[in-house]
């Protein structure tokens, strides 16, 4: 590392690069570190993710309202795909889309989070202006080979984290009762068109 090249790192005109870190920590005597702060997880760009909320969206009666893209703040940072508010149950939905599944108990955890997170929310104060409305969560997975495959083999863990049935959820979501609880529903994507199935995929068992 050249003088001047330091001197211009320490009046701030230049940002030292990873080699000029450690040439400095290496002359102090000291040890650099790097951290990776954990967010809400990796920023996937979902392009499936789209149409199968639109596809949502589109069977809902109504007596819901759905506010997409929520940015929740704190404990975790994130942003929740979709709320869903049935002011007369009352009721709050946080909502995920996934087409692909990276890693099942990261994204279990991460929705149960973001869910748990959102008083934090700018939209909570609407939710909430006539009481505390109890919070529940909605999963949707795109039916692709892998997450089938994947449902099968994890079926317990994705039963637990949402026990409710298919059609309960279903019927409830078209205005025809009561929210069951935590529930995960599957849909189809084909020539960018999505359709929120009736039934889970031939061969998972889950949602029944």
């Amino acid at each position: 590392i050249s003088p001047a090249h330091l001197n211009r790192v320490e009046a701030g005109r230049t940002t030292p690069s990873l080699p000029t870190l450690l040439a400095i920590s290496d002359a102090l005597g000291a040890d650099l570190a790097v951290r990776l702060y954990p967010n809400t997880g990796p920023k996937i760009r979902d392009h499936h993710q789209a149409p199968i909320l639109e596809a949502l969206l589109r069977m809902l009666d109504a007596r819901w309202r759905a506010t997409p893209e929520v940015a929740v703040r704190a404990p975790v940072r994130g942003v929740i795909d979709a709320v869903l508010h049935d002011p007369g149950e009352p009721i709050v939905l946080a909502t995920e889309i996934h087409s692909e599944l990276r890693r099942l108990e990261q994204m279990l955890r991460w929705h149960a989070e973001k869910a748990s997170t959102l008083g934090s929310s700018d939209l909570w104060p609407f939710l909430s202006a006539d009481g505390q409305p109890p919070i529940s969560r909605l999963l949707v997975l795109r039916s692709t080979r892998a997450n089938r495959l994947l449902a099968a083999t994890f079926e317990a863990t994705l039963r637990a984290a949402n026990p409710a049935p298919i059609t309960a959820a279903l019927d409830s979501l078209a205005g025809g009762g009561t929210w069951p609880g935590p529930a995960l529903l599957w849909a189809s994507v084909v020539g960018g068109t999505a359709r929120i199935l009736s039934r889970p995929p031939r061969g998972v068992a889950l949602g029944t």
